[in-house]
């Protein structure tokens, strides 16, 4: 009886520490975790240096990375569902921000719906999608620098804190 009370234990051991997800968007106790820090800036050469461009996909932004943007007013979110985090925050015809590499990457337009820089490129292009909230359909399509293939990806454009005007 023993030996199968040492075996449960033996196995059980290793699962007690399971409950603890770090992903963004998982509840985090305020008093024991640190204060979320915003990911670094930095240019599309220097963020994907030497990363494998198969291995290059859009990360979720924090609420720490959106504030060091400057917030979202003004701006539009590219979400991947309709509750998500942003994975691009843009300005139509000005600028956008990706976080790939646990980097976030400002991309100049270069026009209305196209972001690049040193070889990554974004591209928004609406489809014919509703979200349940009410968000419209919009794809990403991603280009990392070297790539063979661009990645598309499905989401939606949340402008609703963008100043209307």
């Amino acid at each position: 009886m023993r030996a199968l009370v040492l075996t449960l234990i033996a196995i059980t051991l290793p699962l007690a520490g399971c409950n603890r997800n770090t992903a963004l968007g998982n509840d985090r106790e305020a008093q024991l975790d640190a204060a979320p820090t915003p990911a670094p800036v930095a240019n599309a050469a220097a963020a994907l240096d030497n990363v494998a461009a198969a291995l290059i996909k859009p990360e979720t932004m924090s609420s720490a990375d959106i504030a060091a943007l400057g917030g979202l007013a003004g701006k539009c979110a590219i979400r991947l569902t309709e509750v998500a985090h942003p994975s691009f925050v843009y300005r139509s015809g000005n600028s956008g921000v990706i976080k790939l590499n646990g980097k976030l990457i400002p991309l100049p337009a270069v026009e209305k719906n196209r972001f690049e820089d040193n070889g990554l490129s974004v591209a928004l292009r609406p489809n014919n999608d509703v979200g349940d909230a009410g968000l419209r359909g919009m794809d990403m399509i991603m280009a990392p620098p070297g790539a063979e293939d661009e990645l598309g990806y499905a989401g939606f454009a949340d402008c609703t804190r963008a100043d209307t005007g």
